[in-house]
């Protein structure tokens, strides 16, 4: 099987599965009496080997015997539900090949398409291509997967294909373009104004900004911007469109103020646009990186007796390994994660997902992290800002104290009941993306050490829990 240059093996049988040991969650097999001895006493679970809609152009297999490949090839991604970074299952045990149309994985049925009664709808699905190819005996049958690549290249580059010959799949000629350039206006990072390098730049149904990664029933079409923040979205459909962006490094969603429609052959210059993320006053702290992945954070070593060896040495995908949350209890069996400003470090010192803690009786616990900061001076009558980025949620709800450890108390904020993306289950480094500004009145907090607490106060289940995208304290505007 090959997902990607870094995700290739030697797949178990489908009979390994049937036999091995269930484990907590239903995909999820320990290979007790695997066929193959190199997969012994290894985990597989079709989860582990998704990937994100953006990446997800070419996977398939890889035969030996005699050396020929067989690979779906997704020439466009202008189909496929929630944005790019929606992540679907590709390949896995059979062997077996999957072309997700839809799916609500990584989501949650927030993702589902509904329907008012009588309402019409139609989308095209596709084309996919599937891909043969071959080698001689004399060749490494490896070389299949780079010959596959290549073919994916061509493929792309013909889209939209010329031969559907049904009118709702629109020729090169009757789609239209989208360019500009997006800037980033944050005077307390730069006085002037950034290039959105790399940022991510889409058009997708009229909707809110961010609604596109929960838009299911229409087209998406995006965009990587270059180190100048330019940007070129080509073969759009005809259509009413609201035009998306997230820039890696800041917070937040963009959202151009007004709807583009686009008609056959036309060609939209946008200009100059620019982007204002979410900022109240002058950082005085903050933990991780703004990317809407936990992948910065620590990623504990699998449970020797429940690992992959695809991804031991893989660094990348080292979070795809199965139980990596149950290693928690293992590094805070009596006591929860505390974190202090200036000293901690959030690539060893704050675990990747906030998951409930396994107390003795083996019920779960809800996890209270604690943040230590320290204040020179406070500004009582000031409000300072919170601002919580979350890679993931699945039945969580996050609840904010300052200086006041009684969980009996009520909270200073909580996000209530959010999420069902399940993506810590399912090794996901992400789920999906929330963004919460909370505001920080002056006289919650002190000269010297402060401690906020963040508990994550759902826990009936182990797979319940967050992972962080980044946080972020704000002194009161104007304090600086």
């Amino acid at each position: 099987m090959a997902v990607s240059d870094e995700i290739q093996r030697v797949m178990p049988m489908p009979k390994d599965r049937k036999f091995g040991q269930l484990l907590k969650y239903p995909e999820a097999v320990l290979l007790t009496n695997a066929t193959n001895p190199d997969h012994r006493g290894e985990v597989d679970d079709k989860y582990q080997y998704s990937c994100e809609t953006k990446d997800c152009k070419l996977h398939g297999w890889i035969s030996f015997d005699p050396p020929i490949g067989f690979w779906v090839i997704t020439a466009s991604n202008e189909f496929h539900s929630a944005g790019p970074f929606k992540q679907e299952l590709t390949s896995h045990v059979g062997p077996t090949s999957l072309v997700m149309f839809h799916s609500t994985h990584y989501a949650g049925k927030v993702v589902a398409m509904r329907f008012a009664k009588r309402e019409p709808w139609k989308k095209v699905f596709g084309p996919y291509f599937v891909y043969l190819n071959s080698v001689s005996a004399r060749e490494d049958p490896r070389a299949l997967w780079a010959k596959a690549k290549r073919q994916m290249v061509e493929e792309a580059r013909k889209w939209p294909y010329h031969f559907p010959a049904s009118k709702d799949f629109p020729k090169r000629h009757e789609r239209g373009l989208v360019k500009g350039a997006l800037l980033v206006s944050d005077r307390y990072v730069n006085e002037t104004l950034m290039p959105a390098s790399s940022a991510w730049i889409g058009l997708a149904s009229p909707g809110k900004a961010g609604s596109w990664q929960t838009e299911s029933k229409g087209y998406q079409f995006w965009a990587h911007s270059d180190h100048r923040g330019r940007f070129r979205i080509k073969s759009i459909r005809e259509g009413n469109y609201s035009l998306y962006a997230w820039v890696p490094g800041f917070i937040g969603d963009y959202k151009y103020d007004l709807n583009l429609t686009i008609t056959p052959g036309c060609k939209i210059d946008l200009g100059l646009l620019v982007y204002k993320p979410p900022r109240n006053g002058p950082t005085l702290w903050e933990i991780g990186v703004p990317d809407r992945t936990a992948s910065e954070f620590f990623l504990p070593e699998p449970n020797p007796k429940l690992s992959n060896r695809l991804f031991q040495h893989d660094n990348i995908n080292k979070f795809r390994q199965y139980g990596l949350w149950e290693r928690y209890m293992d590094l805070y069996p009596e006591h929860d994660l505390v974190y202090t400003i200036g000293v901690s470090n959030y690539q060893k010192d704050w675990f990747f997902a906030q998951v409930p803690r396994m107390i003795r009786n083996m019920t779960h616990h809800r996890a209270t992290w604690q943040v230590i900061f320290f204040l020179e001076h406070v500004h009582q009558e000031g409000t300072y800002t919170l601002q919580l980025a979350l890679a993931s949620a699945t039945l969580s709800e996050l609840q904010v104290r300052f200086n006041n450890p009684d969980l009996r108390s009520r909270p200073r904020f909580t996000t209530k009941l959010i999420g069902r993306d399940n993506a810590i289950a399912r090794h996901g480094i992400h789920g999906l993306y929330w963004l919460f500004t909370v505001q920080v009145h002056g006289s919650w907090l002190h000269h010297g050490n402060n401690t906020l607490f963040l508990t994550q106060s759902r826990d009936s289940s182990p797979f319940q829990g967050i992972m962080y995208d980044y946080i972020r304290f704000e002194e009161p505007r104007g304090a600086d």
